[in-house]
């Protein structure tokens, strides 16, 4: 076995969040799993999981169990479970400062307003983390209100097509193992 690439997907669990703006990373992650016909419920680390091998890799896919401003507590968890080096850490999330239906992958930086991100970024004590944010656009009033809205049936429509080019270049990116190829997807977005 080569490494262990850790993806996360941000969200919280329940009812009340489920198919909310805020659970795009939980979306993601599904849509990935789906993808390499897997099921994330492996219960660790305080967090579901799905762990398989994929071209000599170990691939785990979590979603952590703890509200989303504490993901860190997960993510470190996983890490040291798995021993992840942290250049084989991903996070996907929303962010709101990203125009609807848009990709950007960005291989390091701050966490900017998303607080799931800065959780990860002060338990893992680096800005060096992997991440793919999913643009859910700003809307009217309370930004919390917004963020844990429900998705429409039609825009679920559209997200999910979004989901089906991300988990189609992620498994590029498995395959090719180049970071620099798979953030070419920041310039593709999608129209309602």
């Amino acid at each position: 076995m080569d490494r262990t690439i850790l993806v996360v997907g941000l969200g919280n669990f329940g009812k009340e969040y489920e198919n909310t703006l805020h659970n795009m990373g939980f979306l993601a992650i599904d849509k990935l799993a789906s993808k390499f016909s897997k099921s994330i419920k492996n219960a660790e680390c305080r967090a579901l999981t799905s762990t398989f091998q994929f071209k000599g890799n170990r691939i785990v896919l979590a979603k952590p169990l703890t509200y989303m401003n504490l993901s860190g507590e997960a993510v470190k968890s996983l890490v040291n479970k798995y021993n992840v080096e942290i250049e084989d850490i991903i996070v996907l999330y929303d962010d709101v400062y990203i125009d609807r239906y848009t990709i950007r992958v960005r291989e390091f930086g701050s966490a900017g307003t998303h607080k799931g991100m800065k959780d990860i970024i002060d338990k893992m004590q680096t800005q060096k983390i992997k991440r793919v944010r999913f643009g859910v656009g700003q809307g009217e009033g309370i930004l919390t209100d917004y963020v844990l809205s429900k998705i429409s049936s039609k825009d679920m429509k559209t997200f999910d097509r979004v989901f089906d080019v991300f988990a189609e270049r992620f498994v590029d990116y498995l395959v090719d193992d180049n970071f620099m190829e798979f953030m070419q997807i920041n310039a593709w977005s999608i129209e309602e």
